[in-house]
């Protein structure tokens, strides 16, 4: 066996380089690298091989020419000789897709740093990784769900890898972290906390423990260990205000902000915690959907470039759908609570007037550019395939409820069955032809209208068969995003712009809009309005004072010009949702009482 061989060391933490070495005993005569383009499970091409620096090649001590291939790739004329590759990689991106390096932590998926070498994606991986000999990094431990091959106290050493997708799909976290272990149903879990954070370490493992359990049982317990899977981390970076996550078959990177985790003694559930369990079980839930169920044209793509889907709403906002409905399994949420979280998703939408131009699976076929190049004119022109595409599974999962006996969890475990245990990839529409199988419906229109047209959801009408009560209703103020409030909001304007958080920048402007009519434009900064001064603590209450059709002079900079125009305020619309229970009897309940039970074991 010959493996190919990785040495990577945090060589200059200060400078955000890490040092890298391949090893290859024997390659082709003419060999070709290369880096990917993009990371699986977020759709952007991110070109990694733009951070490497001072690539070299050597063979039997004598250095090898490289000839570049294109931005991605090269090739090294070893005659088969054993081949050396030296390099170092800039690493400071603080998010989950690439690296980052600094004396305070290190992380990277190795699709950032490892050269692939064409013709050996089967073969076997090696990876060692030094523990760094900096003070500053001396009390540093390394997690990764990587097979440890030989290994130090504190994780550094070797590892491996049966293949080079096995070898980019374990992300590698280096920090004097903190690390609380539990177990879900006979598997070893952990969270991996770097970053300061004092954490209520018992309540977050509890939770987190539900949530995984109702997932699990879902699925029928599987994976399980019968097939190797014997453990699954959540790598979590811990900042001020941070926020995200990327899905692996064995483990998910994590940003929060700090105080969006449980501190000891602190009760009730904080809409911070909330969201953070939220996404907490958003990627744990793609253990299943999107890493074993997935998409054909990404499982058929070597990540050189795009792979085109328009069933991405199937695994990004399927997923979406069942984050918060597994909060309600776990007993985390009760029906109420879950309530105003889908009346905040269906403001969200209702919000976007991009939603009547973009198709939920145009959406997901050009999620390349338009939901990850997002810019100020998003919202005017595209549909986010997360929100609309949770909110469509919930279209679907009532449906099947109501005119069958199937529901989604059936097409789910479906899925699973035919594709997802043996890792087959699901053609396109795959979820669409398995759920008119199950349920033996003719579903062809109803996803028509969900998916391949800009009709409005029927959202309304569905839910009425499930004794909740759907309203659309004026905003009471800027900060209502959906759900339940307290207060009138009669009389209430808009002027169709959001400001920046920190200033009175605009960010947006929508179309069709007071604020898009008058001339105003994102990038401009809103001075004063009606004679009187704008600052972002004012902001709400200037917008109370504004009276619908009653014109108001606006005075802002666009660039170093300070310009004026003429903005006719409106009412504000009903664009804002709340979703409560009605009184229900009969059919209507039962199927309630189906669709909001928690499952969670006492």
């Amino acid at each position: 066996m010959n493996p190919i061989r990785y040495r990577i060391a945090a060589a200059e933490p200060h400078a955000h380089l890490f040092q890298v070495r391949c090893e290859m005993r024997a390659p082709a005569a003419a060999q070709v690298f290369a880096l990917p383009s993009w990371i699986r499970g977020s759709y952007l091409v991110r070109d990694f091989a733009k951070h490497v620096v001072s690539l070299r090649a050597e063979s039997n001590g004598r250095e090898l020419p490289i000839e570049r291939i294109d931005k991605r790739s090269f090739r090294v004329d070893s005659k088969g000789a054993p081949l050396t590759l030296d390099y170092s990689v800039y690493a400071y991106d603080a998010s989950v897709r690439k690296a980052y390096l600094d004396a305070r932590r290190g992380f990277f998926n190795a699709s950032s740093l490892c050269y692939c070498p064409q013709g050996f994606e089967a073969s076997d991986f090696e990876l060692e990784i030094v523990r760094p000999d900096t003070i500053v990094c001396a009390r540093w431990k390394l997690a990764t769900t990587l097979h440890a091959v030989a290994v130090d106290d504190h994780g550094f050493g070797r590892y491996r890898a049966g293949c080079y997708e096995e070898l980019i799909d374990n992300p590698v976290e280096m920090a004097e972290f903190q690390r609380i272990d539990f177990d879900v149903d006979g598997i070893a879990h952990a969270f991996v906390l770097s970053g300061r954070c004092e954490v209520d370490t018992a309540r977050l493992a509890d939770d987190v423990g539900r949530i995984c359990h109702v997932q699990r049982e879902m699925f029928g317990q599987e994976p399980n260990a019968a097939v190797g899977f014997d453990r699954y981390v959540f790598l979590t970076q811990v900042t001020g205000n941070g926020y995200g996550g990327l899905e692996h078959r064995r483990c998910s990177a994590l940003v929060t902000a700090r105080d969006a985790l449980p501190r000891p003694g602190q009760a009730g559930l904080r809409k911070g915690y909330r969201g953070f369990l939220g996404l907490v079980s958003h990627e744990y839930f793609h253990l299943w959907n999107v890493k074993r169920i997935t998409p054909a044209p990404f499982a058929a793509s070597d990540l050189r470039a795009e792979a085109y889907s328009r069933d991405l709403w199937a695994y990004e906002g399927v997923t979406s759908y069942y984050d918060d409905l597994m909060l309600l399994r776990a007993g985390i949420l009760d029906a109420p609570a879950y309530l105003d979280l889908l009346a905040e998703n269906a403001t969200r939408l209702s919000r976007a007037p991009g939603r009547l131009l973009q198709t939920l699976a145009d959406a997901s076929f050009e999620a390349w550019i338009k939901y990850y190049q997002s810019d100020e004119n998003t919202p005017n022109q595209a549909v986010n395939y997360y929100v609309k595409g949770a909110l469509a599974a919930l279209c679907v999962d009532l449906k099947l409820r109501r005119d069958s006996k199937t529901t989604l969890d059936d097409v789910m475990r479906g899925l699973w069955d035919r594709y997802g245990r043996d890792d087959r990839p699901v053609p396109e529409r795959g979820l669409e032809m398995l759920a008119g199988a199950l349920s033996g419906l003719d579903l062809h229109g109803f996803f028509d209208r969900l998916l391949r047209s800009t009709e409005e959801l029927p959202l309304v009408e569905l839910l009425a068969d499930f004794g909740v009560h759907a309203q659309a209703r004026v905003a009471h103020g800027a900060g209502d995003v959906g759900g339940r409030v307290n207060g009138k909001s009669e009389g209430l304007v808009t002027l169709g712009l959001t400001l920046r958080a920190a200033d009175t920048g605009i960010a947006q402007v929508l179309a069709s809009s007071p604020a898009a009519r008058a001339g105003l434009a994102a990038g401009d900064t809103l001075l004063a309005l009606d004679g009187l001064r704008v600052t972002a603590a004012n902001w709400s209450k200037t917008l109370e004072t504004l009276l619908p059709g009653r014109a108001v002079d606006a005075h802002f900079f666009r660039g170093d010009e300070l310009l004026s125009a003429r903005i006719v305020p409106e009412l504000a619309p009903a664009d804002t949702w709340t979703l409560t229970l009605a009184e229900a009897t009969g059919a209507a309940l039962a199927r309630r009482n189906a669709w909001l039970a928690t499952t969670i074991e006492a």
